[in-house]
């Protein structure tokens, strides 16, 4: 198993901390330096009922905020920790670098203030599939016996996972991070850690997809034990060739195909591991069936794949691997199946936002009547399209910009029947699974991979997809009266 780390303490009494933001990560950083010592300014762009309100607590507790003023560096800064969502373009971090004042963000905080015998991190990122990964890691940690718990961008942050007596005797962390994480944390060294994928996805936020790449690869720099890559994904193994790891730290390969050494793959439907065996030029450990992983859909089983290296890497058996993998349910909204009505089969994937989760969704199933449509957020459809022509026995778009969707249809697949509704209220949806079911025939999967993100009609994802069951629920009780 790994060994436990030593961390350096820093001494934060008197030190003149600026936390640039209000929010999830922003108010925890700001009460947790303020408790170490330090001196906390809290700046924040908005001035809203909300805000102040937070403010008023934070103030109370001897923290001093700033509203409305989120670009202005506070007199005598020493060191800036950021919420996620704040871009790197900010003028307050292009006054930072002026002053030559470092930025971290919650991540980079979290790490520094890791304690004596801190547990190793085991961390995923990735465009998609990080959170089903990281829980599946988590499961099969669990499976061998150790104490971990699923933390990072998956809800748990890592300041209470660090902070926290809950957490401070676990044996390891399975950490989930982001790609804004990783931009603000420069000097996070993971025991092993796993770039699952990657495709255009937060251009807004990085500039680019290089600068995207980039700052996904951070999570290799400094790897001890091994760096998991995509085989099927050259950029992933890319970012490892680029890395400054430990020595001794390996490339660590997972494919659906059959592996070659130091590689985890797929034989005859089994889940077989080729790099944490004796003479993996020849050998090869049986680890899991792909019956064993919920859903079995492709893109679920690299997950696991990516989940079992990590954990092998960690000195976890096979046996442990298995038991875990079949322990496992993936959140809802994930392609989850909801009902079969009239011999169709109703799947839930509203967590497929982008074209590239959406894709991995459609390669699971054939034929499909899909349902998508959203806020595209800069996003093209027609390789998403051609790339499943095939698989579609019909289409029922919603949504802000269905109509990117439909274009890209029409060009690359003009002989697949499309429903377009025009109309972006809540109830659009029930009208969508009834169209589906009209244009499904016994056998076909209705899958809700919307390929966009939902705010232009629901909240988020969650509620969206609560929408498609509920739809799906309604029509099978017509069908069944």
């Amino acid at each position: 198993m790994g060994s436990r780390e030593v961390t350096e303490q820093l001494d934060w009494n008197g030190k003149k901390v600026t936390v640039a933001g209000l929010g999830v990560s922003g108010i925890p950083a700001a009460r947790v330096l303020h408790g170490l010592g330090a001196l906390v300014t809290v700046v924040n762009d908005g001035d809203d009922e909300r805000s102040r309100a937070q403010a008023a607590d934070l103030e109370a507790e001897g923290i001093t905020v700033r509203l409305g003023d989120g670009a202005t560096l506070p007199s005598g800064t020493e060191l800036i920790v950021t919420t996620p969502g704040w871009r790197p373009d900010k003028p307050l971090f292009a006054a930072a670098a002026e002053a030559g004042v470092e930025v971290w963000g919650d991540v980079e905080l979290a790490w520094r203030l890791r304690g004596p015998g801190a547990a190793p991190w085991l961390a995923v990122t990735g465009t998609n599939g990080k959170t089903t990964t990281v829980r599946m890691l988590a499961s099969i940690l669990e499976a061998a016996g150790l104490r971990t718990a699923a933390v990072g961008n998956i809800g748990v942050s890592l300041l209470d996972a660090v902070c926290d007596e809950t957490y401070r005797d676990l044996d390891v962390l399975a950490v989930e991070l982001s790609s804004y994480q990783l931009h603000w944390a420069p000097s996070v060294r993971v025991h092993s850690a796993a770039v699952l994928n990657l495709a255009p996805d937060h251009l807004d936020w990085h500039g680019s997809m290089e600068a995207y790449a980039a700052d996904k690869g951070r999570i290799y720099e400094g790897n001890q034990v091994a760096c998991v890559y995509n085989v099927a994904d050259k950029v992933t193994e890319d970012l490892v060739r680029e890395a400054d790891v430990e020595e001794g730290c390996r490339a660590i390969g997972f494919t659906l195909g059959t592996p070659g050494p130091s590689q985890l793959g797929v034989v005859e439907g089994i889940l077989v591991d080729r790099a944490f065996v004796e003479n993996r030029q020849k050998n090869a450990q049986e680890l899991a069936e792909v019956a064993d992983v919920q859903p079995p859909a492709p893109h679920n089983i690299a997950n696991a794949l990516a989940a079992a290296a990590l954990a092998r890497a960690f000195g976890v058996d096979a046996k442990a691997v298995r038991d875990g993998l079949k322990a496992f349910r993936p959140d809802p909204h994930r392609i989850e199946l909801v009902e079969e009505v009239q011999g169709v089969t109703y799947v839930d994937d509203s967590k497929a936002t982008n074209t590239h989760a959406a894709e991995a969704s459609l390669a699971a199933y054939d034929p499909i009547v899909w349902i998508a449509g959203g806020l595209a957020k800069g996003a093209a459809f027609d390789e998403l399209v051609q790339r499943s022509a095939k698989r579609l026995r019909g289409a029922v778009l919603i949504g802000a910009d269905r109509a990117l969707i439909r274009e890209a249809l029409a060009r690359h697949a003009p002989e697949v029947p499309v429903v377009d509704l025009d109309r972006t209220d809540t109830g659009a949806m029930s009208e969508a699974v009834r169209e589906a079911a009209r244009l499904a025939r016994p056998g076909d999967t209705v899958l809700l991979a919307p390929a966009c993100a939902s705010m232009d009609m629901f909240t988020n994802y969650n509620k969206r997809g609560e929408a498609f069951a509920d739809a799906v629920r309604a029509l099978a009780a017509t069908r069944d009266a």
